[in-house]
């Protein structure tokens, strides 16, 4: 039979009755939201983008077709209504009649065929595009209805499009080259400027079919490091900050009048290695290193323990015990073996690279894998840039090694499909890939029980641990700090800041 879902967009105090927090009734005048962070947006393209801060700040200016609760259930975004055929071939969107443009636009079918076109087409360098290579046409038949023909049959299709990666933009703004230069989005709240690295002014869109934001806009400032931050909260020039140094956030409660959110998160840290350089093409290198690497020393010194040990999967559904991974458990001598049996006795040179600040823990995580590494005969030099410099050189995969904190999401195909799959937009970054991957990938891509979908993934897990062309080390949480008179957001295992289109500030 075919999967039909239909749901009326939720907002203000309905929304807050369906997460079970308090509803709180708007002041009789909106106030202007003072929030701010230690890292910038790095770009303005939200096809593109793959930094936190950027996805956070273009989740509150554009909108997908369908976007993720606090509980990770799929709910409307732009579109109201969304089916699957009986055979799973044909998804078809119905497009909320009201959604607009921030240019005063209806929000049509022909802005949604255009924006999936322009991730498809490989010119575009969207990040997201492996998620979608299933799609084989997309027809528009009258402008509220959108329908995506499959080559086959996709479960988690509709999970990636719940990504800020899979926005809806104006096919004006396409056709016309200013996406990234200017911020055309449906979402709630318009972006009126952007001073990077300084200050960002959104407004409240009047106009979003959501409703009226509760506040009349953001003002988001960017502080030279998390310490400023937590000293204007408590001079109380911030209403809200994004934190992401658990050595200060955890210092957040002791204040009073400030509030800690702190919500476990699917994204992970991760030691990325460069399987297509010498000697990280010999598996027993790599394996060598898992098995050098302690990982809950690194939590604990670089997070203070504020988080959990994790293999590759971070989605509760289909987490496995670390411990039933490949040498999950610190094994020096295994390690020294490994590597002399790959001919490097005597170990060897290398760099990593880390970004200064993105996540704050950086640099500690190098110099705990550092220090690890030496012990059996690995001398590692670490390499610290600015967080735009880092992106540039990870997504040209150069780096020895890289120490990461890259995104999770719902589903496993769509967390991963982009590195771990022959087709995958992002297997240039991660440089590893063998026929077990890719085919547990397409299978668990079309395969809809979930069971059976737990049992291919697993595997995939345990031989993706095993090649070891990354180290999964940990994930830990997210943190927002607010003053008490802040209310209504709500902190979701992504990270996600789409909240604060429901904040008051009393």
């Amino acid at each position: 039979m075919a999967i039909r879902t239909t749901k009326t967009r939720l907002t203000g105090m309905a929304v807050a009755a369906m997460l079970g927090i308090a509803a709180v009734a708007a002041p009789a005048q909106a106030e202007t939201l003072r929030m701010a962070w230690a890292q910038d947006a790095t770009g303005l393209d939200p096809h593109k983008q793959t930094a936190f801060p950027s996805l956070r700040l273009l989740e509150l200016v554009y909108e997908p077709l369908v976007r993720l609760d606090s509980k990770l259930q799929i709910m409307p975004a732009i579109a109201e209504s969304w089916e699957y055929s009986a055979d799973g071939k044909t998804l078809t969107f119905m497009i909320d009649a009201d959604a607009k443009f921030q240019n005063g636009a209806p929000v049509t079918s022909a802005d949604v065929k255009a924006s999936f076109e322009r991730i498809l087409n490989e010119e575009t360098g969207a990040v997201a595009r492996a998620n979608f290579l299933s799609i084989d046409g997309i027809d528009a038949p009258d402008a509220n209805t959108v329908v995506f023909n499959l080559s086959q049959p996709d479960a988690p299709m509709l999970t990636a499009m719940t990504d800020i990666n899979a926005a809806v933009l104006p096919a004006s703004e396409i056709a016309a080259g200013s996406v990234g230069t200017k911020t055309v989005g449906s979402g709630p709240f318009s972006l009126e400027k952007w001073d990077p690295n300084s200050k960002a002014t959104l407004v409240a869109n009047k106009d979003w079919a959501g409703g009226m934001p509760g506040v009349d806009g953001i003002d988001i400032s960017v502080f030279p490091d998390e310490s400023a931050i937590l000293a204007a909260m408590r001079t109380k020039q911030i209403d809200f900050a994004l934190m992401n140094d658990p050595l200060i956030a955890t210092l957040v409660p002791r204040e009073s009048g400030l509030q800690l959110n702190r919500e476990a998160v699917l994204s992970y840290h991760v030691l990325q290695l460069n399987p297509s350089r010498s000697p990280f093409t010999e598996l027993g290198v790599r394996q060598a290193i898992s098995c050098a690497i302690d990982r809950q020393q690194i939590l604990d010194t670089a997070s203070l323990g504020e988080g959990r040990v994790t293999g590759p999967l971070t989605i509760p559904a289909y987490a496995s015990d670390p411990n039933s991974l490949f040498c999950y458990t610190r094994d020096v001598e295994k390690a020294k073996k490994l590597l002399a049996d790959a001919g490097y006795a005597d170990g060897f040179s290398t760099t990593v690279i880390a970004a200064t600040g993105e996540p704050p823990t950086a640099a500690s995580e190098a110099q705990v894998i550092q220090a690890q590494l030496a012990e059996i005969g690995i001398t590692v030099e670490i390499e610290m840039m600015e967080l735009n410099v880092y992106i540039d050189r990870w997504l040209k995969a150069d780096f020895d090694m890289a120490v990461a904190l890259n995104g999770g999401r719902a589903d496993p195909f769509t967390m991963y499909n982009r590195y771990w799959t022959k087709a995958g937009n992002l297997q240039k970054v991660s440089n590893y890939i063998d026929d077990t991957l890719d085919s547990l990938m397409m299978k668990g891509r079309a395969e809809t029980d979930p069971a059976a979908r737990k049992e291919t993934f697993a595997a995939f897990e345990k031989h993706l641990a095993e090649m070891s062309p990354w180290i999964w080390l940990y994930n830990s949480y997210n943190y927002t700090a607010q003053q008490d008179n802040v209310k209504g957001f709500t902190p979701t295992p992504t990270g996600s800041l789409f909240s604060l289109s429901e904040v008051t500030v009393e």
